[in-house]
């Protein structure tokens, strides 16, 4: 949600902080909270003026009108505070429905005033702007302000004119006391709107000779502004409403949606109660609540939550396994049901969250069937068959009882059905699975011809574009009737290539002669081509690094789809705006801040551009054009008759249920005309008013549905307009958040603006002023579709709809991605792989998660284990990986590959290319013997030589013994890396042969020459063999295999980079310059021909 109530300890000090004003705001900072935790000694040390002062003491936990509660302890001392908080410390206290415990308390100095020096502020957020309202008789009986106060309305994108506060606002204020006030509404004003405030007021406050006192003060502030105000709000914390307590487990999934572009929210209404909901999507958990509420479950709905925007399987198992932690935490005599519902999504892959949902539910199998748990399922949306069918499995593999319901049910039936006021089918019907309406039979490429023109009830018309129509200078251009037909062309900000594929697929299936996406424009990437499919055919669409170039080469776009973040939505909206050939603009993102909205309604208004969203899916025009991820995959778009238009036109806030009424509308009628969600904000960018009156001037239209919300008032003027005539045509309407009254406390809804701040925005007053105005209002959202069908059915009746027949939609090939993923087909993978898998939500080692990896304290060698060797190696064999790494790590800068890597360090070249010049040094003859001695050695000792034939062997053979032999160290100048891997190898290997072996065969080279000793290399071989063969995690031809694949020699060259890196950023550091080799180290000599 945006608006966010704050405490008054908070808002106290935000003011105090930050505001800017010439009037003397006194006791700055003097408050103290009281809580469960609180020391007095402490607080006194802290806050000295406690012990001087007479106080005031009141909760401070979201409570309206404490005064006349009761709920104010005045001019008392500390003592006297403390004992009018013993009396309702931690009580329970009811106010209106609610019943909470006190236990934040807020302590202030008392101020000694008159009645006459109190006064009331209230600034306050529309669609319009910001209103203040001031009266001259502030406190606790201050009575009905709405009527009494002065007002002004400070429009978007102006400032609040001093004079105006003070011969308006200020009008029955003594002369005396104007300035000060006037100065501190001004500061006041202006903090308001710099720290994105929605509401503040202030009652009473105090103005007496010493200054201005803000003795109560209640607060919201649009938390979507978080990344413009962090600096000066720091981490807020958000109180919950007074009567319902804040769980640690609402913390944990609030911290989930915070970390995550997908939108998680929970609400614990009722631990105890045995009613629990999973819900996908805002809207459709609105109507999910009240369906319940309305079939009598208030009192035992435990939850209200929401997972929608795509979330991956990994967070949806973390948020169904909060869930079920909290429903199987207390039993309840009739067991309890959980209800796992949604409406068809438009992009999320149900199959792919119902993964995690059914990973959670086999994580609770136990605890659910001990609380005698039953789940109903409903879902629709892309791959959503699979995903019924994997929660079907999971109920019978488990013994939980799950009863599944795809789009042939409707939405809320399994409510019904989870309270037992409606039978369980034995057998849903199937519905056709998606590849089913995808896969085409014909072998033609060109485009379909078109199935139908117009609509079942419209005439074909020469033109079926309304231009927006330019007025006289200084009057804003009227926005246009008509926003999208077959010959619309749009650009889409942003690199979302699977909405512009759906939307060309779209385009394809409605038989257009062009796709509808003209351009994409994307600033982090250069002008390129991006490749589509258009129907069979592949194409190629540019893509712009700004959007000057894409206007400027696309003039006959008109429509602009924002898929910017919630961060640069409102500076590319304000851009594109600049471009007069823009009349429609879709804002996808959800959680721009109310205020930069209102300024981009206001920036449109002016300009005649409509604009849908924010916080939308978009819309659709059967036949003609969808916004991106509108109307979901093909299999719904056919399915739902989207291909071609019908008579009805909706308008919804919901992207998710406006998929659902796609489904109910095709069910019922003759399909949608049109349909728009105009997005979940409290201020969404076109209304639902502008809307209808579109579609009553729209010929094609014939009836209207509207799914309207709780909270705003905009449905009172569909209302108006019914009553006045301007609206002829029938409008079905139902307000979703009928449960809202329902509830003991406020409730915030998924949608930012689904929030009634006054009772005639609550949904069942709505409901029934459009009853009472004439629309066709069903007596809940289960009965929707039935009054849908009735107007329809009656218009056909009196031949105002005369349905057509209908014909086979032309179809689409399927993309391969997608066929896979419904395991359609099949094809050899290019590459093979089986030591790491990073496909999921965590990075897998050789079947080993990486946390367990760090929880278990692996450490590099066990990872290499994991990676090289594919198993879990012994903690000895981990720390001797990590012991060879060491000592191998360098051998100074003499050597081969130290030397190539400073060379070509010197020389300016990178970190990459130093290191590979050295690391190409490795061989037999330096650093690679690993492999080589491990072979030689094993060879030796598995055919049964001593180790004198051996070495005789090798020398009548004329070849070198591989690991034997160092340039510097001898038998009496040991390699001391070669003692500390030896005692630690004959201290924990289970075994040595080999390397006995090899130490026997050292005893006879070195009584030769004193330097023919077994060198590192030779020593990490034999030892690593002995390793691969008793350590028990391998038979002895998995052993002998990794040493012929060259496994040993990795150890040298692993070890070996950390010393060439080492080198190269010693020769930076120390700015060593381009070398040459010196002539006197140089033997120049002449060609032996020419000396002779």
């Amino acid at each position: 949600m945006s608006a966010k109530a704050i405490s008054e300890h908070t808002g106290k000090e935000f003011l105090y902080k930050y505001i800017c004003t010439s009037a003397a705001v006194q006791n700055r900072f003097r408050y103290a909270s009281v809580t469960c935790d609180t020391d007095w000694d402490r607080l006194t040390q802290e806050h000295p003026w406690l012990l001087t002062e007479p106080l005031v003491v009141k909760p401070d936990q979201l409570i309206k009108r404490r005064g006349k509660l009761g709920l104010v302890g005045v001019d008392l001392d500390l003592k006297g505070v403390q004992e009018w908080l013993q009396l309702r410390f931690m009580k329970e206290t009811t106010v209106g429905k609610a019943k909470g415990i006190l236990k934040n308390f807020l302590i202030e100095p008392f101020v000694a005033h008159t009645q006459e020096e109190e006064y009331y502020i209230c600034i306050y957020a529309t669609r319009e702007g910001d209103h203040v309202l001031f009266h001259h008789e502030g406190g606790v009986d201050v009575g009905d302000v709405d009527s009494k106060a002065q007002r002004l309305l400070v429009r978007v994108d102006e400032k609040l004119d001093p004079e105006l506060v003070k011969n308006h606002l200020l009008s029955n204020v003594a002369d005396d006391r104007k300035e000060v006030l006037a100065s501190f509404l001004l500061g006041l004003f202006n903090l308001y709107e710099d720290l994105y405030f929605t509401y503040l007021e202030i009652n009473p406050l105090v103005v007496t000779k010493d200054g201005v006192y803000v003795l109560d003060m209640a607060a919201k502030i649009d938390a979507t502004a978080d990344y413009i105000c962090k600096a000066k709000w720091g981490d807020v914390a958000f109180p919950p409403p007074f009567g319902r307590e804040a769980y640690p487990e609402e913390a944990y999934i609030a911290d989930l949606d915070a970390k995550s572009g997908a939108s998680l929210k929970l609400t614990v209404l009722n631990p105890r109660g045995r009613i629990w909901t999973m819900v996908a999507g805002g809207g459709a958990s609105v109507v999910y609540s009240d369906t319940i509420c309305d079939l009598g479950g208030v009192d035992e709905l435990a939850n209200y939550g929401e997972y929608s925007g795509a979330p991956s399987e990994q967070q949806t198992y973390d948020y169904a396994k909060t869930i079920l932690s909290l429903m199987t935490r207390e039993k309840h005599p009739d067991g309890k049901v959980l209800i796992i519902g949604g409406s068809i999504a438009n992009f999320t892959n149900v199959a792919a969250t119902f993964k995690g949902i059914v990973r959670a539910i086999k994580d609770y199998q136990g605890p659910l069937k001990e609380h005698e748990v039953t789940i109903f399922v409903r879902r629709g949306g892309p791959n959503y068959q699979e995903g019924l069918r994997v929660m079907g499995e999971v109920g019978k593999t488990t013994g939980i009882p799950i009863h599944v319901f795809g789009t042939e049910t409707h939405m809320t039936a399994i409510v019904g059905m989870a309270l037992g006021h409606r039978p369980i089918p034995n057998q849903p019907p199937v519905a056709a699975h998606t590849a089913n309406f995808l896969l085409n039979s014909s072998a033609s490429v060109s485009t379909p011809a078109t199935s139908r023109t117009a609509s079942f009830s419209e005439s074909n018309s020469p033109s079926d574009v309304t231009p927006a129509k330019r007025l006289a200078s200084g009057i804003p251009p009227a926005k246009a009737t008509t926003l999208f037909s077959k010959h619309t062309k749009s650009i889409v900000w942003g690199m979302q290539t699977r909405a512009v594929q759906g939307m060309l697929d779209f385009d394809y299936v409605c038989s257009r002669d062009e796709p509808s996406v003209a351009a994409m424009v994307y600033p982090f990437t250069g002008d390129h081509k991006q490749k589509f499919y258009w129907g069979h055919k592949e194409i190629l669409l540019p893509v712009y690094k700004n959007m000057a170039d894409a206007m400027r080469k696309h003039p006959e776009v008109d429509v602009l789809i924002s898929f910017a973040s919630l961060r640069s939505a409102y500076d590319s909206t304000v851009e594109t705006m600049q471009y007069s050939q823009i009349r429609t603009i879709a804002i996808i993102a959800e959680g721009i801040p109310e205020a930069l909205t209102r300024k981009l309604i206001k920036m449109a208004d002016e300009k005649g551009v409509t604009i849908i969203g924010p916080a939308t899916v978009g819309g659709i025009k059967p036949g003609c054009f969808k916004i991106g991820n509108t109307g979901g995959m093909l299999d719904n778009i056919l399915a739902s008759k989207l291909y071609r238009p019908g008579s009805v036109a909706y308008v919804s806030r919901s992207g998710g249920m406006s998929n659902e009424l796609n489904n109910i509308i095709s069910r019922t009628t003759d399909g949608v005309f049109e349909g728009v969600a105009i997005g979940g904000d409290r201020y969404p960018g076109s209304t639902f008013m502008e809307h209808v009156l579109r579609y009553q001037d729209t010929p094609g239209v014939k009836m209207i549905v509207v799914l309207g919300e709780i909270g705003g008032t905009e449905e009172y003027k569909i209302c108006q307009g019914i009553k006045e005539g301007r609206i002829s045509k029938p409008v079905v309407c139902w307000c979703i958040g009928t449960c809202a009254t329902m509830f003991s406390s406020e409730v915030q809804f998924g949608h930012a603006g689904a929030c009634a701040n006054q009772a005639s925005e609550t949904a069942v007053a709505k409901n029934q002023a459009l009853r009472e105005a004439g629309a066709f209002v069903p007596p809940s959202f289960d009965e929707l579709g039935d009054v849908i069908r009735k107007v329809y059915d009656d218009l056909v009746v009196n031949g105002v709809i005369v349905p057509a027949q209908e014909v086979p939609p032309p179809t689409v090939p399927m993309d391969y991605s997608w066929a896979r993923e419904l395991g359609l087909i099949r094809k050899p993978a290019s590459f093979m792989t089986s030591i790491c898998d990073e496909r999921g939500q965590e990075l897998i080692y050789a079947g080993m998660p990486i946390t367990e990896v760090f929880k278990e304290e692996m450490g590099l060698g066990g990872v290499l284990g994991l990676l090289w060797f594919q198993r879990r190696l012994p903690r000895y064999a981990c720390q001797f990986i990590e012991m060879c790494l060491m000592v191998t790590a360098d051998h100074g800068p003499a050597v081969s590959g130290a030397h190539n890597t400073i060379v070509c360090a010197r020389a300016g070249k990178d970190l990459i290319s130093s290191l590979t010049s050295g690391l190409l040094t490795i061989g037999d003859r330096f650093g690679g013997a690993l492999d080589a001695a491990a072979r030689q050695f094993s060879k030796a000792f598995d055919s049964g030589l001593l180790p004198m034939e051996f070495v005789n062997k090798m020398k009548k053979e004329g070849k070198l013994i591989m690991g034997i032999g160092h340039r510097v160290k001898s038998i009496n100048n040991p390699d001391m890396r070669v003692q500390i891997l030896k005692d630690f190898v004959k201290q924990h290997f289970p075994a040595t042969q080999l390397l006995d072996y090899a130490l026997d065969v050292e005893k006879i080279t070195t009584s030769k020459k004193p330097n023919l000793i077994l060198n590192v290399d030779g020593f990490i071989g034999v030892a690593f063999v002995d390793l691969l063969r008793t350590c028990g995690g391998f038979t002895r031809d998995e052993a002998d295999e990794f040493v012929e694949i060259g496994a040993l020699n990795g150890i040298f060259v692993l070890g070996r980079s950390m010393g060439f890196i080492g080198h190269y950023l010693d020769q930076k550091r120390l700015k060593q310059g381009l070398y040459r080799h010196p002539w006197d180290d140089i033997s120049y000599v002449l060609p032996e021909h020419m000396s002779m």
